[in-house]
């Protein structure tokens, strides 16, 4: 969703900037732009800018905003978001199917800006919610094979020969479910039982076996764009970091369970999905039932953790989000798989 908010004043510092540093980047300069701004949903100050003339536009993300008054922080995650646009358009991820957005600037005094071009598609949110409104599986198969096809070549174009390192994930963890007690989502029964079931998986050596990837780390179903066929575009990659490649993949279980609950009331209407989209993943390795039962064996953990994520959320009812932690413990407790 945009809201449309007006026109950005000449005398704006951001004006000059859009003028002269990112738009002879989109084709040309203009005397006298006349940028419209939009404000987008999301965690930052998210906002697209379009030069009224020629319609080009550019998406402003600013780190330093209500959001995050801290400057060290903002200033480190623009950084840390600019270079990881770069670093896997280095890997090839600049054209059909698979595309990283370009990052066109950063600009610290204009409260830690990141500039980015804007890319046209559909938002996997809005695929799941349509296809679960009309019933047409046959679109959410189309694009989770897309997603996957996506997936698999961002993790195996930045594999390494170093072992997963399941400690960090373990923490990460930790820190899910303090914020769930803290909020008083759960209980301390609970959040025994889930530091208890998180340490079993830590014993498992399947959690340790395979070799680190750069995991997307923030694959939820508002940071994929899809195009026709098997295009899909990504733009928000501050939480990229070496990890098991199933950490995105359980994410997107993850997401696909919360949405069908979220919108039917089923979780199972979620299981066909999610066991394509897993087979889709597998297809791209020699052996792809090896593949797929290894992926399959880890997941319940990765997704049961994405549950957990999701019930922080404040503007869901608490009655979902306790659903989300009952689901999450039914995952966690596949750790003997």
């Amino acid at each position: 969703m945009r809201k449309y908010l007006g026109h950005l004043p000449e005398r704006d510092p951001l004006y000059q900037y859009l003028k002269y540093e990112i738009q002879p980047q989109l084709g040309g300069f203009r005397e006298h732009p006349e940028y419209r701004v939009f404000q987008l949903n999301g965690s930052n100050a998210v906002y697209l800018y379009e030069e009224r003339h020629d319609n080009r536009k550019v998406i402003g993300k600013f780190f330093l905003s209500e959001h995050e008054h801290d400057r060290g922080i903002a200033a480190r995650r623009l950084e840390r978001e600019y270079d990881n646009l770069a670093m896997m358009r280095s890997f090839g991820f600049t054209g059909w199917p698979h595309y990283i957005a370009r990052p066109l600037g950063r600009n610290s005094w204009l409260n830690e800006l990141l500039v980015v071009e804007y890319c046209e598609g559909e938002l996997l949110s809005s695929i799941i919610s349509r296809a679960i409104g009309t019933r047409d599986d046959g679109l959410l198969f189309a694009k989770l094979t897309a997603l996957a096809y996506f997936l698999v070549t961002f993790h195996n174009r930045t594999a390494t020969g170093y072992r997963v390192d399941f400690n960090e994930t373990c923490s990460y963890t930790e820190s899910l479910i303090r914020r769930l007690i803290d909020t008083g989502t759960i209980t301390p029964e609970r959040m025994s039982e889930l530091y208890w079931l998180r340490d079993r998986w830590r014993e498992q050596p399947k959690m340790w076996e395979d070799c680190q990837v750069f995991a997307h780390g923030d694959a939820t179903p508002e940071n994929f764009l899809f195009g026709d066929g098997l295009s899909v575009i990504s733009f928000d990659l501050e939480r990229v970091r070496r990890a098991d490649r199933v950490y995105d993949a359980g994410r997107i279980a993850g997401e696909l369970m919360h949405f069908f609950l979220l919108e039917t009331g089923n979780k199972y209407a979620a299981e066909p999905f999610i066991g394509h989209f897993l087979w889709e993943y597998s297809c791209h390795f020699p052996d792809r039932k090896r593949a797929f039962d290894s992926i399959t064996r880890r997941v319940p953990f990765y997704m049961g953790i994405t549950l957990l994520r999701i019930a922080r959320n404040n503007w869901l009812s608490m009655e979902h989000r306790r659903k989300l932690v009952h689901e999450a413990v039914q995952c966690l407790r596949r750790w003997t798989i």
